[in-house]
């Protein structure tokens, strides 16, 4: 039969451009696909129709904590700070036994699990804040409670589990009674988790002294947090049924179950390392493990959906414990380096007026602004019951690169004092920690090379997924008919957004888009406007030329991926100054960073062009979107005038560094506290000295200067000489050899 002209349409000319899309199809659960379907989208969606509405942005509620939660962070949450000394925890190779259990006791590990479990029924935000507070002050306690709530069993079976686990799972969980580990990764299976080994049978077993059908397991796991304590494994692998006990296919594909450790042929407890953090983390295994079907995470009905089940469930964890730690870190970073940086003084002036310091002073304001920005609009999201794969994966990915740079900075301008290690200083674990951050939840190269703007492509494009799902239908008139409706509804949106790209691209934004009501904000609106429109025609245009050939331009991809992380950053930025009431003060942090990413995605979207193969479409999309070029970046002005919000006691530094301060009073941090305050308060008795042109010592009684004051100064050196002195230990304390002993051996 003659091929008609809407077939030929679909199957020849627009059939190989959806291939690769097709490939995204598998990571969609059937709630996500009715949501997108029936335009339950978010704001990851309205970024890739070119024409974001703004208002929808601000008029969604932000972030907030309930007077319960508020009031764990003040108790519990603070008193496990007390608990915890970082330098200690790291020699000693874990948590004290009292940290696990004041843990356990106060339900850290049910944060996310419903009151009617035990749990503590929190909010996405509020285990967000209470895993940065916790981070602050060390990295491994952060890790230990983020990971049961972000990553273990309970975020699977509360979406998918039968009432019989939750109600038998849950309340273990909650009080500590089980510690759960999810195994996941596979020793010859990283990233490509389709590629794991481990296995499972369906096959009869005995349980409990009965003959029942189940599934016999083998496997080899690794990184796995929690791994050498859990006492119970959410196990993913590989699932066949060979003997049709089921009645379903013979190989099912990938599931998920609750495997109890304490099972017959299960191997636990050695230890990993990572990068000398010492949260627990390790191998496991198992040989010929009998589990019952209804071990299976949702029962026998969900074998084989396992793929499905940790898209879906784990990218809310993705969105919360990686950006929260990060967020932690960065904020630890800017509170820390501008105290410093006022505090420790280089040829007569502290170090944080010389330019070169201000140039990093200023970007870890910025980006602790920013990443907290994004963490609180993520969790309003989460906690409107989103579904937020793209923006799990962009937050996730940008926020550990960002906390990479941020502790760079840092560490570039304490110098030797974090270069050193020791209990007095306050950096080194967050250091050692930024490798762990950007490889753990979905390596940082594969995110940002094919998940953010491959699975934003399918999840959020006003049309793709419609187009790919009408392309599987039957050829029935209906399928050519929904095909249709989605194909000419793409064509329509293209021809709109070119006509927008060129107007806001050819008048700088002059006329583009910006709610109403938002003061000095309004231009920052309209360039992001402008490149929304830019990104969305150039991804139209990526897709059509390149077709399924687009999975294999993975920097392509990536580049893509990075506009559209950079466009939902700065949509957070923008919402934050809006929520806190448009604070003039904090002015300065949103114009910097807004002009810093349209430096960024204008550098993107130019690589982007140089490389698309077609040089046709290339020369017409730079006309179209750069005609004059991309943004040169914030001012050296702006700049320094950021830098300087770091270096003086005010509220604009307290939201940039809010949650991060010392507990106790022995501690490296509260002694630079301390050198802060009293630096900033004697400064006007600093200048005095230096207008008689004397020392501290050289004062005498006929200088007239008050005992208190002079008693504040010295205090204020004593403090100074604290903060800048670093650790030294006995060869003893490090190698378990006495000086007597080197001195023998050398002898």
């Amino acid at each position: 039969m003659a091929m008609s002209i809407r077939e030929f349409r679909r199957d020849t000319l627009t059939k190989p451009i959806f291939r690769w899309a097709k490939g995204q199809l598998p990571t969609l659960s059937e709630t996500e696909r009715d949501a997108i379907d029936a335009g339950e989208v978010w704001w990851d969606a309205d970024l890739f129709t070119g024409n974001p509405d703004w208002q929808k942005l601000l008029d969604t509620p932000p972030a907030r904590l309930s007077e319960k939660e508020r009031d764990f962070l003040a108790g519990p949450c603070e008193e496990l700070c007390g608990m915890l000394h970082d330098w200690q925890i790291t020699r000693d190779g874990d948590l004290p036994p009292e940290v696990w259990s004041f843990i356990k006791e106060n339900r850290f590990f049910g944060m996310i699990i419903p009151a009617k479990y035990g749990g503590l029924g929190f909010s996405n935000f509020a285990h967000s804040e209470i895993v940065r507070r916790i981070s602050t002050c060390s990295v491994t306690a952060g890790v230990t409670v983020m990971v049961p709530n972000s990553l273990g069993p309970g975020e699977l079976l509360l979406q998918f589990g039968t009432d019989e686990q939750r109600d038998f799972w849950l309340p273990r969980l909650t009080a500590g009674e089980d510690v759960p580990a999810f195994a996941l990764t596979s020793e010859d299976a990283g990233s490509d988790a389709s590629a794991m080994q481990d296995s499972g049978v369906v096959c009869k077993g005995m349980w409990n002294g009965e003959e029942v059908t189940g599934i016999r397991l083998n496997w080899s796991k690794r990184y796995i947090t929690l791994g050498p304590v859990a006492t119970l494994l959410g196990l993913a692998f590989k699932l066949s049924d060979p003997d049709g006990l089921l009645g379903k296919d013979k190989d099912l594909g990938i599931t998920c179950a609750l495997v109890p450790t304490d099972l017959e042929g299960v191997s636990i407890g050695r230890r990993h390392i990572p990068c000398g953090q010492k949260f627990q983390n390790g191998p496991n295994s198992g040989k010929d493990v009998f589990i019952p079907l209804d071990h299976i995470i949702g029962g026998p009905d969900y074998a084989g959906k396992g793929w499905m089940m940790l898209m879906s469930a784990l990218a809310a964890g993705r969105g919360i414990s990686l950006p929260s730690l990060s967020s932690a870190a960065a904020s630890m970073s800017a509170h820390t380096t501008g105290a410093y940086a006022r505090v420790r003084q280089q040829f007569g002036i502290p170090i944080g007026k010389f330019e070169g310091v201000q140039e990093s002073l200023g970007r870890l304001a910025t980006t602790a602004y920013t990443l907290d920005a994004a963490r609180r609009l993520t969790c309003a999201g989460l906690d409107e019951g989103r579904k937020l794969a793209v923006i799990s994966g962009i937050m996730k990915s940008n926020a550990t690169y960002r906390m990479r740079e941020a502790v760079d900075d840092a560490m570039d301008v304490h110098a030797g004092k974090t270069v050193i290690d020791g209990p007095s200083n306050y950096l080194n674990n967050f250091h050692k920690a930024v490798p762990v951050g950007i490889t753990v939840e979905g390596a940082n190269i594969l995110t940002r090379n094919m998940i953010i703007f491959g699975q934003g492509a399918i999840r959020c494009h006003p049309y793709l997924l419609k187009e790919t799902l009408a392309l599987d239908e039957s050829d029935s008139e209906k399928a050519l008919d929904d095909f249709d409706k989605a194909f000419w509804g793409h064509v329509g949106h293209s021809i709109k957004n070119v006509f927008r790209t060129v107007g806001r691209a050819w008048t700088g934004g002059a006329f583009a888009p910006a709610p109403k009501d938002v003061g000095k904000a309004t231009g920052l609106y309209r360039q992001l406007s402008r490149y929304a429109a830019a990104f969305a025609l150039i991804a139209d245009i990526a897709l059509l030329s390149l077709g399924g050939n687009l999975k294999r331009k993975e920097m392509l991809s990536a580049r893509l991926g990075d506009v559209l992380s950079e466009l939902y950053l700065m949509s957070a930025v923008l919402k934050r100054w809006q929520d806190e009431g448009q604070k003039v003060e904090d002015f300065p942090l949103v114009r910097w960073s807004v002009e810093n990413s349209c430096a960024k995605m204008g550098r993107s979207l130019d690589q982007i062009i140089a490389n698309l193969p077609s040089r046709g479409f290339a020369a017409l999309l730079r006309a179209a979107t750069l005609p004059g070029g991309s943004h040169r970046g914030p001012s050296d002005d702006l700049t320094r005038e950021c830098a300087e919000l770091l270096l003086a006691p005010s509220q604009t530094r307290d939201r940039i560094t809010q949650g991060v301060h010392a507990v106790g009073k022995d501690s490296a941090l509260k002694t630079l506290e301390d050198a802060f305050e009293l630096m900033v308060a004697t400064a006007p008795l600093q200048k005095t000295l230096k207008d008689m042109g004397k020392s501290l010592d050289e004062v005498t009684a006929e200088d007239s200067l008050p005992h208190e004051d002079l008693q504040k100064l010295h205090k204020l050196r004593e403090l100074v000489g604290k903060v800048v002195a670093v650790d030294d230990f006995d060869p003893e304390e490090i190698t378990g050899r006495s000086q007597s002993e080197y001195k023998d051996a050398a002898e």
